[in-house]
């Protein structure tokens, strides 16, 4: 007797199916090996910040066991965690990878650049960062940007021209129809490429923790010395931060996202393992962008106004 086991497309109880998991790290991993068909001059920003730590895992995932086909790009502002450059050297090293670094003190010890009166180098870090890509011919650049994580974002595509001065023109996005991605592009132009824009804040980590991926030790509680200002605790440091009115305290706290120092606020948490970490994010209603991260409320289009300079 013969039996016909059917499985219906988008089943997902068939023992053929993906899971959510799986098939965003397929996804991820298409993409990679996409672009390293495409371009000649690929590169990987990396910080040492959770979604640069993702999107490198699964870079590394894509290729093996042959190495990595790109460099690493660090756009370094100087207002750095010490924990968060530990790490990104660590992990360089490691794996045998080439990292080009930006630094943000560089333009301002020039004159290009002059700090802000708010002590931010965030906004800052636009110039280096085109400017490196254009020294180096990189014709498409990965970035960790993920669409749940702010508006602007949430309009790009996964590959988002750029055009000679690296700005962006949201009018002239392509359809990305059944997976196909569009890589061509003029001379001086080139395409920012964004693995993880289909994944969300607790993908992420629900995926750090099946795939048992280390991270800097800011993304769990711990003891630090923090201050309060415009609604957020941010770690006291060189930049400029406290001031005379704004007391140092001791508090458990942890980073949802990890950028300048100056700009990225610790969210109260005792969430010191990744389980209770994943809990704490799945009740929060805030993004971690949203909660933590003073330089995207500047202004209602921050972000928008800032990818079309050339940012990511």
């Amino acid at each position: 007797m013969t039996t016909t086991v059917t499985h219906v497309h988008g089943d997902t109880h068939s023992p053929f199916a993906l899971s959510h998991l799986d098939s965003l790290e397929s996804e991820a991993v298409h993409i990679f090996r996409e672009v390293a068909g495409e371009f000649e001059r690929p590169v990987v920003l990396f910080s040492g910040g959770k979604d640069s730590i993702v999107m490198l895992h699964l870079a590394l995932k894509a290729f093996w066991p042959a190495p990595v086909p790109f460099s690493l790009l660090h756009v370094d502002t100087g207002h750095n965690f010490p924990e968060v450059i530990e790490y990104r050297d660590r992990t360089v090293e490691k794996h045998g990878l080439r990292l080009h670094v930006a630094s943000v003190q560089d333009y301002i010890d020039r004159g290009v650049l002059r700090e802000r009166p708010d002590g931010t180098r965030n906004p800052l870090q636009t110039v280096p960062l085109t400017e490196a890509i254009q020294q180096h011919r990189f014709d498409a650049v990965f970035g960790g940007g993920r669409r749940d994580e702010e508006k602007a974002r949430a309009k790009e595509r996964v590959f988002s021209l750029r055009d000679e001065f690296s700005q962006w023109d949201p009018r002239r996005q392509r359809p990305e129809l059944w997976q196909l991605y569009n890589g061509r592009h003029a001379p001086g132009e080139h395409v920012r490429v964004f693995p993880l824009s289909n994944w969300t804040e607790l993908d992420v980590w629900q995926y750090i923790e099946r795939e048992g991926i280390e991270l800097p030790e800011i993304y769990f509680a711990h003891e630090r010395e923090v201050f309060s200002r415009s609604g957020m605790w941010l770690t006291a440091g060189e930049w400029g931060g406290p001031k005379e009115s704004e007391p140092v305290e001791k508090r458990m706290i942890r980073y949802r996202t990890v950028g300048d120092m100056s700009c990225t606020g610790a969210v109260d948490s005792d969430a010191t393992t990744l389980q209770a970490v994943i809990a704490e994010i799945t009740a929060s209603r805030l993004t971690e962008r949203g909660a933590t991260r003073a330089d995207d409320k500047l202004s209602e289009a921050a972000m928008e106004d800032r990818k079309r300079e050339g940012y990511f």
